[in-house]
């Protein structure tokens, strides 16, 4: 059988396994923290010590590593963010 369509639709929505209709865990991780962003970080005065901020480190994490790398890397990032520690440029990796 060949597929004429890549197994993985692509949108500017979240990314569905075809024929499933379910979402990946990191798209509704992200969709979690999308929430967050739009309801209660965009209340609170920006104090993040990283750029990007947490939450857009967190997004561009799962979105490119999925929700176990992504994760981890996110809770990584989260331990760092705290009073007295480094501050500045801190790209996902690669």
């Amino acid at each position: 059988m060949v597929l004429s369509l890549p197994h993985l639709l692509v949108a500017s929505g979240p990314v569905l396994r075809r024929g499933t209709g379910r979402k990946r865990p990191a798209d509704m991780l992200v969709a979690a923290i999308r929430v967050y962003q739009r309801e209660v970080s965009a209340r609170r005065p920006a104090c993040c010590r990283f750029s990007p901020s947490c939450s857009a480190y967190a997004v561009e994490a799962l979105t490119h590593h999925g929700a176990a790398r992504g994760g981890w890397l996110t809770i990584r990032r989260l331990t760092r963010c705290r009073p007295g520690g480094p501050r500045g440029y801190d790209p996902v990796p690669r």
